[in-house]
């Protein structure tokens, strides 16, 4: 989805202001946020701006980088929406940067950009069905073949099994990433896949799924890498068919953004709404 300057006038028929788009993504009115942000019950909330500002043009992104904030402002957006906190923490613990020369220069750029930042992570969490989850399986075309679902992980048949390494593959091919990384034997058959979104890749929610006989392979995002990869090395030792892919957490969770540009676009007709893609924060060498 494409945004062009020329597009942004005055001309449109009826305006919203940054609040308005806050009540729709949060699914909730100014007090009720006000009332979870105080008791700590969410992260999400408007991180830099003014509420009552009018919008001029949405931009959606994983993360709100220094490339991400200067092409929303090139393309003449004044409001950004981003999954993940905007100062380097889930919890905004800004004040402990108060000195940080990078830090500093970040919020002279949001200054000097106007930019209206809002950071949208547990509202699209808790969607039925997850929002993120929906961007991830809608870009790898397997909606459809979810045969089983919860509010944290979905499972997935395939309608033709294929090996580990082929998967791997296909994933990194169809979410266009630079890297994936597996674990597990190559040429191991996986049908049912069993997927977890950003930082679900841990014990907690990963070893349930792994231990079933049916799941042949899980995909996440990210999570300590002495916890799944262990378990997995260990299944494999033992002579049982388990394969492990990670797929990043920012690469797991930017299609749930892109999806989200293609929602504020038909919510806000005539308003112009772009997605803007992070670049790799790694690189493999």
């Amino acid at each position: 989805m494409q945004m062009e300057p020329s597009r942004y006038s005055h001309t449109l028929t009826t305006s919203y202001t940054v609040q308005q788009v806050m009540e729709y993504l949060f699914h909730a009115d100014q007090h009720t946020m006000s009332e979870r942000q105080s008791t700590g019950a969410t992260v999400d909330c408007l991180e830099t701006g003014v509420a009552d500002t009018i919008v001029k043009g949405i931009v959606t992104a994983f993360s709100a980088s220094q490339r991400v904030i200067q092409q929303a402002a090139a393309q003449g957006a004044n409001v950004l929406v981003v999954h993940e906190g905007i100062f380097y923490s889930h919890h905004d613990q800004r004040e402990r940067l108060h000195d940080d020369p990078v830090y500093q220069a970040k919020r002279t750029l949001i200054e000097q950009t106007g930019m209206h930042i809002i950071r949208l992570h547990d509202a699209i969490h808790l969607e039925r069905p997850d929002g993120i989850m929906e961007g991830l399986l809608g870009q790898l075309g397997w909606r459809q073949q979810v045969v089983e679902e919860t509010a944290v992980w979905s499972i997935v048949e395939l309608e033709q099994p294929l090996q580990l390494q082929q998967l791997a593959q296909w994933l990194k091919q169809q979410l266009a990433v630079s890297y994936i990384r597996l674990s597990g034997e190559s040429e191991q058959t996986c049908q049912r896949i069993a997927v977890l979104v950003g930082y679900r890749g841990g014990a907690m929610h990963g070893l349930p799924l792994l231990g079933r006989d049916d799941i042949d392979v899980l995909i996440a995002g990210e999570g300590p890498e002495w916890e799944l990869p262990e378990y997995v090395r260990d299944a494999i030792e033992q002579g049982r068919s388990k394969g492990l892919i990670m797929l990043g957490h920012a690469e797991s969770e930017q299609p749930g953004m892109q999806w989200l540009a293609t929602r504020l676009a038909a919510q806000y007709e005539g308003l112009p709404v772009a997605y803007i893609p992070n670049e790799p924060v790694f690189r493999v060498i």
